[in-house]
């Protein structure tokens, strides 16, 4: 799934195009390297997102098929550290 996708199907970003443009500034990062909206994650990679003031790290558990649930997108990923922007 598209990466742009998956953050705002995980209710990570508040809408796809907010995490489009946070792939094209550079602010999300897959296993450690800048990513692009249309780049492929795949269950067990890294995300690194710098949005809403904090740095957070992702590691996706399973990819969603379909729509998910707000209460239930927790479910597809472990928020590893959430940090200010100092």
């Amino acid at each position: 799934m598209r990466i742009d996708q998956l953050l705002n199907k995980l209710c990570l970003t508040k809408t796809r195009s907010i995490a489009k443009t946070a792939c094209d500034k550079g602010l999300v990062k897959l296993n450690g390297k800048p990513a692009k909206a249309s780049a492929i994650v795949k269950e067990e990679d890294q995300i690194e997102l710098t949005l809403y003031s904090h740095v957070h790290q992702i590691k996706i558990l399973k990819i969603p098929e379909g729509n998910v649930a707000k209460k239930d997108a927790a479910n597809f990923y472990i928020l590893q550290s959430r940090e200010p922007i100092a």
